[in-house]
């Protein structure tokens, strides 16, 4: 036979199909359908032989049937005239005394999915409801759901549904899951299944009867029903209390997820739940499944939230295996450091201290990170750990000792006479930016007990030229300039030497501007200077810091038993995320300033203009508004031609149908004023490095002291909502500068001549904007007028509104400072 992906393979095999010799021989009949099924699987077209495979589903043969239904219900929609041919062939099977027949037939009817056959698949549906054969009136039920999603605008039938709640009471389990999961899909637009009492009761008492996945489905649905009393509620938990120490963890994490929903009111009661499944869980964690034992970690963690001690007994089945991969080896080690107590602290760091040499070097890095952080509450034996770890001269290891390191001194002062004797020599073996970076902060911030400190210095110095990173080179500047401040006569000529070279040779506009700073602040003087790098430090008087509280289970029983938990980063810190521990994330506290939580920088000590600068009424944000972790991504990028074409749209739905429509399409526009500012004035350099440095892109912009001036520029946000719930949107943004001009914009330009310079050219990235090419505006000069300021205008699909705010806050934050700056 020739190759089947040849033209000659689909002849032949047409062929072999309208022989009447293979047609008269059954077996040889089957084996030649086979072929075009294995064709079809690797890829080949055998489309063509529709209306011969059509002939041959007209067989008792129930093998051959289910071969002749598999490659209709593929080419089904590439030949919907000869489709109609089949419907026929299938309502006759549909009244075969076989019930497999029946319930083969009517799942391949609704898998056809062609609008122009509903008519014909609805009575052999609403028979399939009817059937004596559980297994027809399951195929039956799944049918009609299949049917709605293919029409979805269509009405539905008050009968069927009838009927289908009916179905509820069916004798067959399966049948009544199936009834549960197509009413679901039926009513969503009117909530979904309706849930009361009896149909409550009814589920619950049915539950032991069902598959796994039927049981979880059960429960899924019965969270949205509250009972009516307390009696009733106890009743209810005293049916689902077998379920909760189910041996399968889907059904145990389903249940305790319907338990928690109903005792949001009874906290003690939630807290016994808790105690009940831990032997499920810890069974989970010992599943051959790897994806198992990874989903039950996580929702551990999740536990140990509200309930700290509740695995402290078994913490030896957290203990990581030889061969589990690394991703467990770390959520393990994740939750070994939330049971460290008096008792086990001894053994579960000698645990870890023999993960600090793993083969992999995420899970070593993770090991150390775990022993720096148990360091906090036992900061004498983890330190003695960590210091021996630095005598094996690794890279990788070296540089987790010295970021753990930095970041235990950060919380635990007390700590620092021993870390700083223990960082002598190891310059030499760190290779990797991160470990570098905390190194060069913990001789800034200690340089006065280290003796080496200049020593050290001098050599990143010498090698500046060939330092490639940027944070390294930011951190050294930053380090030679307090190390300047304790030893002045050792570091001086260093420093003149690194500030040198970042102004004059360095081509990265943020370490150019970052030395300029600098060399300005000198210029202040030294207790100018002093003020503004001894920032905040820990207070020595902290001592041992103990674990955090415990959280009510409230806060995140809304993501059990979701995929959230496994979504969650690694508690704490991830040293590499950031360059030294007075960089903070971006969680504004409730009751306080947004505008100071972005200005943490001691550089307000500095600059009076800098410590408010959300002054403006116009540009206020309420701490209230915006009380939740809220960061800002570059990613996914975006082009200026999408960039263009999304800002048009905005625009006409704006222009022609206003803020209502822009509701309905889950998008908003935000329009503020920042009064005073000399932003416009500014280099495109210094702002595209401002605008980089708080994950802003800036797409275009006008050349300085060019009037009317703009910058278009974009961002993503990621915003956690109550229950851990996190949304992502796009935001949009024009900054506007008129000067002393009041703009009247003519309706419909704007659009137009944007439309009309994408049509010419595309704009590209970093590009510079001429006034000819902006849309044309009619300003009105009024005397005695005072400077508008630049106008802020973001554009926001889907709408968020807090997260708008806050990057709201965020600009006018960046350009209050720019324009400080620029004064």
């Amino acid at each position: 036979m020739p190759y089947l992906g040849s033209e000659d393979a689909v002849r032949e095999l047409r062929r072999a199909l309208s022989n009447p010799n293979v047609q008269s021989d059954q077996l040889r009949y089957r084996n030649t359908i086979l072929k075009v099924i294995r064709a079809m699987s690797q890829g080949v077209d055998v489309s063509g032989l529709f209306s011969e495979m059509v002939k041959a589903c007209a067989t008792v043969d129930i093998v051959q049937k289910k071969l002749v239904y598999v490659f209709l219900c593929s080419y089904a929609t590439l030949n919907p005239e000869l489709s109609l041919l089949v419907i026929n062939t299938l309502r006759k099977d549909c009244q075969d005394p076989n019930p497999m027949v029946r319930s083969l037939a009517l799942r391949n009817m609704t898998n056809l999915r062609l609008t122009s056959l509903v008519e014909y698949v609805e009575q052999p549906l609403t028979a399939g409801l009817r059937d004596r054969a559980a297994c027809v009136r399951r195929v039956a039920v799944l049918g009609w759901a299949k049917l709605h999603n293919l029409q979805p605008s269509s009405e539905i039938d008050a009968a069927v549904v009838n009927e289908l709640y009916g179905l509820l009471r069916d004798p067959d389990p399966v049948v009544m899951v199936n009834c549960l999961r197509a009413l679901e899909d039926i009513l969503k637009e009117e909530g979904g299944v309706a849930i009361n009492k009896p149909i409550t009761h009814h589920l619950l008492n049915r539950l032991k009867e069902c598959d796994v996945w039927g049981q979880c489905e059960v429960l899924k649905i019965l969270q949205r029903y509250q009972p009516q009393s307390e009696d009733e509620l106890f009743d209810i938990l005293s049916l689902l209390d077998a379920s909760l120490v189910s041996p399968h963890p889907l059904v145990m994490a389903a249940t305790l997820s319907l338990f928690l929903s109903l005792c949001s009111g009874l906290p003690a009661v939630s807290l016994a739940a808790l105690e009940r499944v831990r032997g499920p869980l810890l069974a989970a964690c010992g599943s051959v499944s790897r994806e198992m034992r990874f989903t039950a970690l996580c929702h551990i963690q999740l536990l140990l939230r509200s309930v700290p001690g509740l695995m402290g007994a078994h913490y030896k089945r957290f203990f990581c295996g030889y061969a589990e991969p690394a991703y467990i080896k770390q959520r393990k080690m994740q939750v070994l450091v939330e049971l460290v107590n008096d008792e086990n602290v001894s053994m579960l760091l000698d645990e870890l201290k023999g993960y600090c040499t793993d083969v992999n070097t995420d899970t070593s890095q993770a090991a150390i990170s775990a022993i720096g952080r148990i360091g906090r509450s036992y900061s004498d034996r983890c330190l003695e750990i960590l210091t021996g770890l630095l005598a094996l001269k690794q890279e990788h290891i070296t540089s987790a000792v010295v970021q753990t390191m930095r970041d235990l001194v950060w919380v635990c002062p007390q700590c620092s006479d021993t870390v700083c004797l223990a960082l002598e020599g190891c310059e030499e073996t760190l290779q990797d930016s991160q470990g570098r970076q905390a190194l060069l902060w913990l001789l800034g911030v200690y340089g006065e007990r280290i003796s080496s400190a200049p020593y050290t210095l001098e050599v990143f110095i010498d090698g500046v030229r060939s330092e490639a990173s940027l944070g390294v080179k930011m951190e050294l500047l930053t380090t030679t300039m307090r190390l300047f401040l304790c030893r002045p006569a050792e570091t001086q000529d260093m420093l003149g030497r690194l500030l040198h070279y970042c102004i004059e040779e360095d081509t990265d506009m943020c370490i150019r501007d970052q030395a300029l700073f600098y060399y300005r602040l000198l210029h202040c003087g030294i207790e100018e200077t002093r003020k503004v790098l001894h920032g905040r430090r820990s207070d020595p008087s902290l001592g041992v810091l103990i674990g955090r509280p415990a959280e009510p289970i409230s806060q995140w029983a809304n993501s059990f038993n979701t995929l959230e938990p496994l979504r969650q980063r690694t508690i704490e810190t991830e040293s590499a995320s950031r360059g030294s521990p007075e960089h903070v994330t971006f969680d504004p506290k409730p009751n306080s300033d947004l505008s100071d939580t972005l200005n943490c920088s001691p550089v307000e000590k500095f600059h009076s203009e800098i410590a408010s600068p959300c002054t403006d009424s116009s540009a206020d944000v309420p701490a209230s508004s915006v009380m939740v972790p809220l960061s800002l991504s570059l990613s996914p990028a975006l082009s200026p031609e999408e960039f263009e074409q999304l800002w048009v749209q905005h625009q006409v739905l704006q222009a022609e149908h206003g803020a209502e429509k822009m509701e309905e399409e889950d998008c908003v526009c935000l329009e503020e004023w920042v009064q005073n500012t000399a932003v416009p004035h500014c280099s495109p350099q210094s702002l595209q490095a401002a605008m980089q440095l708080v994950h802003i892109q800036t797409l275009a912009f006008t050349p300085p002291h060019t009037l009317p001036w703009r910058v278009y520029l974009y961002t993503h946000t990621q915003h956690v909502h109550h229950g851990n719930i996190s949304q992502s949107t796009l935001i949009l943004g024009e900054l506007l500068y008129t000067g002393n001009q009041r703009t009247v914009i003519k309706k419909g330009m704007c659009d137009r001549q944007m439309v009309e310079g994408s049509e010419k050219g595309q704009v590209k990235e970093g590009q510079e904007i001429r006034p000819d090419s902006m849309c044309k505006r009619e300003s009105v000069r009024k005397e005695g007028e005072e400077d508008e300021g630049v106008k802020v205008t973001l554009k926001q699909q889907p709408k968020d509104d807090k997260a708008l705010k806050g990057v709201l806050c965020i600009l006018t934050t960046l350009l209050h400072t720019l324009s400080a700056e620029r004064n």
